[in-house]
C-alpha cells in the first residue's frame, strides 16, 4: 500500500493534542478517520514528527500515513482536507514518502515559536494564540540569558515530570528572543526535545524578562538539574510547531 507525507497545520484550541486518546478529539484521530473512505472503511494508521501537547498549534507538522488507494498526492490532500471539515485543521500539502523515510527519525531540526503579548490590554483578536503578560518584559534580558543554554546539556531542569525519553542530554540550536512592537517572540531549534522543554524554557526566561531574576540565573537552574528549581510551565497557547527540516526534500505537491 502507499504512504504518503503530509504537511499539517491546526489550531491546538480544538484538540487534545496529537495523539489518539479515548474519549477524546485528537488530531491524530481526526486525521487517520479522514483517511478511512480511502482505506477500505478503516482508520489509516499514521506516525509524526513530533507530538503536541492540548493546546498547542502546528503550522508545518509531519506525518506520515498509509492508505490502500493508490492517488495523485494533491488528490489524497483535497480528500483529506474534505472529511476533516469543519475541524480547525488542515492537511497543506502531501508527497509520496521516500524509502526508508520516516518523519520523525529521519528529522535534522525541529522548530518551534512561542509568542507573548505585552501589553496592559488582553488579546481579542489572538486569544488563544498568545501568552498574554501584562508587566513589560525586557527582551534583550532574556535573550541574553537564553544564548546561555545553547548546546548539548542535560535539560534535566526544564523537562516535565512526567518526560518519557530515556536520558535528558539534548543539543539547542538556536534560543532567540526578539520584540516586535507589543509582542515578544521566543524561537527555539533543535534535533528534538524533552516534553515541555520549550514550554518550561519559556516560563523560566519569563522570570528574566520581568526583573526577578538576573540574566545568570537560567544557566544556574540548567546546572542545577532541579525541575523544581525553574520557572513556571509556560502556557500551551502561544507555542506553535513551526516547521521540520529534512536532509532530503519532499515533492510537496
Amino acid at each position: 500500500m502507499p504512504r504518503y507525507a503530509l504537511l499539517i497545520e491546526y489550531d491546538g484550541a480544538g484538540f487534545h493534542g496529537w495523539q489518539r486518546q479515548e474519549g477524546l478529539a485528537t488530531v491524530q484521530q481526526a486525521i487517520e478517520e479522514a483517511a478511512a473512505p480511502l482505506n477500505a472503511g478503516a482508520p489509516a494508521a499514521t506516525t509524526v514528527a513530533g507530538r503536541t501537547d492540548a493546546g498547542v498549534h502546528a503550522e508545518g507538522q509531519v506525518a506520515d500515513i498509509v492508505i490502500a488507494a493508490e492517488l495523485p498526492p494533491e488528490r489524497l490532500r483535497e480528500a483529506l482536507n474534505f472529511h476533516t471539515r469543519p475541524l480547525p485543521l488542515a492537511v497543506r500539502a502531501a508527497a509520496l514518502a521516500p524509502e526508508g523515510w520516516s518523519p520523525r527519525f529521519s528529522a535534522l531540526r525541529r522548530c518551534y515559536r512561542y509568542r507573548i503579548l505585552n501589553r496592559p490590554a488582553r488579546p481579542a483578536l489572538d486569544a488563544g494564540r498568545v501568552w498574554h503578560i501584562q508587566r513589560r518584559l525586557d527582551a534583550g534580558a532574556m535573550h541574553a540569558a537564553a544564548q546561555t543554554l545553547l548546546g548539548r546539556h542535560d535539560f534535566s531542569a526544564y523537562r516535565a515530570a512526567s518526560c518519557q525519553a530515556k536520558d535528558a542530554l539534548r543539543t539547542l540550536d538556536r534560543l532567540d528572543v526578539s520584540r516586535f512592537g507589543e509582542e515578544v517572540v521566543i524561537v527555539a531549534e533543535a534535533r528534538s526535545f524533552l516534553h515541555h522543554q520549550v514550554r518550561n524554557l519559556v516560563g523560566t526566561l519569563v522570570e528574566v524578562g520581568l526583573g526577578r531574576r538576573p540574566v545568570t540565573w537560567p544557566r544556574k537552574v540548567l546546572d542545577a538539574r532541579d525541575r523544581g528549581a525553574a520557572g513556571q510551565t509556560a502556557p500551551a497557547e502561544g507555542l506553535c510547531f513551526v516547521r521540520v527540516e529534512y536532509a532530503q526534500a519532499l515533492p510537496w505537491r
